[in-house]
């Protein structure tokens, strides 16, 4: 069961650059940049690269180490988006943001970015790892992470939602609507689409 075709589903592409860029900053949801994700001809020493090493002792580097080829790594994706917010807060024009990760954490990206005055134009984005999709109960609001399936039970309503491809990028999620709101009970089976 799937409603495919919606056309605020985020579609992705590898990361080429901008060689017209004043800077540009990539941030990698993980410890390394995934060769897959990047266009062929990129090179990763044009980016100023902040990583989530997923760890709490980091190596000793220069806390605004901020040049291209210059790798920075963060305990965390909270970390690194917090870090994100105050850049923002401080560049000028000519920035290039480029992310690489799962969805939720690109569309955090985005509407960082977005807040502080990033255009569409200026962001790019590859996915990778878990297709895991972040959901949001319509009826009550609850955010919920790591869905697979296309049928799931809400965690704060308790309603079985079907897992839309319409996707918010205000809310960085998929939408949930209950499945059986005009046939109470007649839930479908789940299936794993989002591995």
């Amino acid at each position: 069961m799937s409603d495919q075709g919606i056309k605020s589903k985020p579609t992705y592409s590898k990361i080429a650059g901008d060689k017209a860029a004043r800077y540009q900053l990539l941030l990698v949801e993980g410890a390394g940049i995934p060769s897959e994700a990047m266009a062929e001809g990129g090179d990763p020493s044009a980016f100023e690269t902040w990583t989530v090493a997923h760890a709490s002792a980091l190596p000793a580097a220069p806390m605004m180490d901020e040049a291209p080829g210059a790798v920075r790594p963060f305990r965390s994706t909270q970390h690194l988006l917090s870090a994100l917010e105050e850049r923002l807060d401080r560049e000028t024009m000519g920035l290039r943001l480029y992310a690489i990760g799962t969805e939720p954490f690109l569309w955090d990206a985005f509407n960082i970015a977005s807040a502080a005055g990033l255009s569409r134009q200026e962001m790019q984005f590859a996915h990778a790892g878990p297709k895991a999709r972040r959901i949001y109960c319509v009826h009550c609001r609850t955010m919920m992470e790591g869905v697979t399936t296309s049928i799931v039970t809400c965690k704060g309503c308790g309603a079985a939602l079907f897992v839309r491809d319409h996707f918010s990028k205000r809310l960085a999620a998929y939408m949930g609507v209950q499945v059986d709101a005009e046939a109470p009970g007649e839930v479908p089976q789940a299936e794993e689409l989002y591995k």
